[in-house]
C-alpha cells in the first residue's frame, strides 16, 4: 500500500510540473500575437521589445528554478530525505511538539539557504538589466534574516499549537487548529499592515494638499470612511508600482507606494484608489476571509482522517508513524484538491475585480483607471497577451484587455 502512495506523490509532483511548464510554454508562444487596438500605444517599439526580453528572461530562470527544485525533492523522496530529517528530530527529543519545530526547522530553513542564489539572481541580475531593483545586498540580507525570524515565531507557534491540540485530543484536533488558523487569519487581516509590513519598509500618513484632499473628496462621496492613508516606501526595493487596501473596521487602511505617486497624476490615483475602495463597499474582504476559513476547514478534516496513518510515513520511509512525515506526505496528496479551490478562488477573484472597476465606474472614474493601469503595465513590463489557458490557472485579475473592455461597456 506505502508503495502506491508513494509513486502517487512522486505521479502528482511530475504531473504539476509538466502542467506548470506546458502552461508556461503555451504563455510564451502567445507573447507575440497581435496587440489589440485597445492596447496600442502602452509600448512603443523599443520598449516592446524590453517587455518580451524581460519576460522570455523570467520564463528561462523560472524553467531552470523549478526544474532544478523538482529534481532536489524527488531526491528527498527517493533516497529517504524526509525521514533522514525526522529522525535527527527523534533522536533530539521525545516530545512530538519539539520533533516537529525540529523537522520543519531544518527542512525550511535548508530549502530557503538551498534557494537564495537563485533569489538573488532573480533581484540583482533579472530584475537590475530591467531596471526594476533597488535592493540593496544589505536590505536583501536583512529581509532574509527577518524572514526566518517571522517564520520561526509565527509558524513555528502556529506548528507547535497545534501539534499540541493533536497530542491531547488525537482526531478531533482538526477542530481546535482550524479555530485557531481561523482566529489567526482575521487577525492578520486586522493587523498586517501596521505590525508585519513595519518590518520591512517605512510608512507615513499621506502628506496634506491636493492628493490627499482629492482622495478625501472622493470617500465622501462615496460613503466611505477613511481615516487611514499611508505611503509605503516601496522605491526602497523596487521601481513597480502598487497600491492596496487592508484592515477591517477601525483598522482599515489605503496604502500607496511612493512610486506610484511618481509615476501617476492626482486623477489617476483617485481612480485606482476607487477600485480598491469598491473591494470594501462590495464586501470582498470579508467573503474573502469567509472563503479562507472554509478551505482550512476542509483540509483539516481531511488530514484528520489521515493523520495516524502508517502508510503515509512509511511512503517517506518510516516505519512508525510520523505526524510531521504524515503531514508531509498529505500536503502533496491534497495538493490537486488545493488547485481545484484555487482554480475557483482565482474565478471569483477576478469576478471581484471586475466588480471593483465596476464600481471605479459608477463614480466616473474608468478614464482615469484605464489611463492609470496603462501607464503600471508598461512602467512594470507585462505582457499585454497572455494565454487565456495561463490566464485561467494563474491570474487572479482579468487580464488589462479584459478590463478595459469592460471599463468601456456601455
Amino acid at each position: 500500500m506505502y508503495n502506491t502512495i508513494f509513486f502517487i506523490i512522486i505521479g502528482i509532483l511530475i504531473f504539476s510540473y509538466l502542467l506548470d511548464e506546458y502552461l508556461d510554454f503555451l504563455n510564451s508562444k502567445f507573447r507575440n500575437r497581435n496587440i489589440p487596438k485597445e492596447l496600442e500605444g502602452i509600448y512603443d517599439d523599443e520598449k516592446y521589445k524590453k517587455s518580451q526580453n524581460y519576460g522570455k528572461a523570467n520564463d528561462r530562470f523560472s524553467f531552470i528554478s523549478s526544474t532544478f527544485m523538482l529534481i532536489l525533492t524527488l531526491g528527498m523522496f527517493f533516497f529517504a530525505g524526509f525521514n533522514y530529517v525526522n529522525q535527527i528530530a527523534v533522536d533530539f527529543s521525545d516530545n512530538q511538539i519539539i520533533q516537529a519545530l525540529i523537522f520543519f526547522g531544518i527542512l525550511l530553513l535548508a530549502s530557503d539557504i538551498i534557494t537564495t542564489p537563485f533569489a538573488y539572481y532573480s533581484v540583482f541580475v533579472i530584475e537590475e538589466k530591467y531596471g526594476f531593483n533597488k535592493t540593496t545586498l544589505k536590505t536583501f540580507i536583512f529581509d532574509k534574516l527577518k524572514g526566518w525570524l517571522l517564520g520561526a515565531v509565527i509558524g513555528g507557534g502556529l506548528l507547535a499549537l497545534i501539534v499540541w491540540f493533536y497530542v491531547l485530543t488525537k482526531e478531533m484536533f482538526w477542530i481546535y487548529a482550524w479555530a485557531a488558523v481561523s482566529i489567526f487569519s482575521v487577525f492578520m487581516t486586522m493587523f498586517y499592515s501596521s505590525i508585519i509590513v513595519p518590518l520591512f519598509n517605512k510608512q507615513t500618513p499621506l502628506e496634506e494638499g491636493e492628493l490627499r484632499n482629492a482622495i478625501e473628496e472622493f470617500a465622501r462621496k462615496a460613503g466611505f470612511k477613511l481615516d487611514n492613508i499611508f505611503v509605503i516606501d516601496g522605491s526602497k526595493r523596487s521601481t513597480k508600482a502598487n497600491a492596496y487596501f487592508s484592515g477591517l473596521g477601525p483598522k482599515k487602511r489605503i496604502v500607496l507606494y511612493d512610486t506610484l505617486i511618481n509615476d501617476l497624476t492626482k486623477e489617476e490615483i483617485v481612480a485606482v484608489l476607487a477600485h480598491e475602495i469598491g473591494h470594501y463597499k462590495k464586501k470582498h474582504t470579508l467573503s474573502n476571509i469567509a472563503a479562507s476559513v472554509i478551505q482550512s476547514g476542509i483540509m483539516f478534516y481531511i488530514f484528520s482522517l489521515l493523520v495516524n496513518s502508517k502508510e503515509l510515513s512509511q511512503a517517506l520511509g518510516s516505519e512508525t508513524v510520523s505526524f510531521q512525515l504524515g503531514l508531509v506526505a498529505f500536503g502533496i496528496l491534497y495538493s490537486p484538491i488545493s488547485t481545484l479551490i484555487g482554480l475557483f478562488m482565482n474565478t471569483i477573484s477576478r469576478k471581484h475585480e471586475y466588480q471593483a472597476d465596476a464600481f471605479a465606474k459608477e463614480y466616473k472614474q474608468s478614464g482615469g483607471l484605464i489611463s492609470g493601469l496603462k501607464k503600471l503595465t508598461a512602467k512594470n513590463l507585462s505582457n499585454l497577451t497572455p494565454h487565456p489557458w495561463y490566464v485561467f490557472f494563474n491570474y487572479s485579475h482579468p487580464t488589462l484587455y479584459q478590463r478595459i473592455k469592460a471599463l468601456n461597456n456601455e
